[in-house]
């Protein structure tokens, strides 16, 4: 299973955190969020990493020129797009990167919006599942309705995130099943600074299970 640690601000926590477990690291490209990371500070935290870690931005409602700069800029190997982008828009930017991982981030709170990822599935190559919030894009500390999700299998690899910590992760991976979790709160200190022992703490959970 795919673990992804997002919202890194502190470059030098990025090795750390592979070496604990993590197979993905995300980071912020989301100017007003509190996790936003400049293009140097991605370039100082991919710089060490071993060739199998996926780096992915996190984008909101950007153009493709702007995606692209920056995936170009610094090699992330995935772009997560976690704003009001259309499936269209997916569809271009997958003609401008198409070596580049696309992932649509969708907030869900009922049935209804679950049903949306179907609109997506033929343009990009994973969905990602967050909890809704009226304000926040992600990293709220909210958790999705983890019921809701037993039926959902979709035709495509999916991340869980939402409000998901070391202490109720195994609790969620009894009910559903994805094929990645994505953590970011739940294993901060402060919005950017990630708790290296929430984050051991994690994947000492996961391998209690998984391993």
């Amino acid at each position: 299973m795919r673990v992804k640690i997002c919202g890194l601000t502190q470059p030098q926590q990025s090795l750390a955190i592979v070496s604990l477990g993590a197979t993905a690291l995300g980071f912020i490209c989301v100017p007003t969020s509190p996790r936003y990371v400049t293009i140097e500070q991605i370039q100082a935290a991919v710089a060490s990493l071993p060739e199998n870690i996926d780096t992915i931005g996190v984008f909101a409602n950007s153009s493709i020129l702007q995606i692209s700069e920056i995936v170009m800029a610094t090699n992330l190997t995935g772009v997560q797009l976690h704003g009001d982008e259309s499936p269209e828009f997916c569809y271009q930017l997958r003609q401008s990167l198409p070596q580049v991982e696309i992932i649509k981030a969708l907030r869900v709170r009922n049935l209804q919006q679950l049903e949306t990822t179907a609109n997506y599935i033929d343009y990009v190559n994973t969905l990602l599942l967050d909890a809704y919030h009226p304000q926040q894009l992600g990293g709220t500390g909210q958790t999705l309705d983890w019921q809701m999700l037993q039926a959902f299998s979709p035709n495509r690899p999916w991340f869980l995130a939402g409000g998901l910590t070391p202490d109720n992760i195994l609790t969620a991976l009894s009910q559903i099943h994805p094929d990645g979790i994505d953590l970011s709160s739940g294993v901060e200190l402060s919005p950017g600074d990630k708790d290296l022992d929430r984050v051991a703490l994690l994947f000492a959970r996961l391998n209690s299970v998984f391993i």
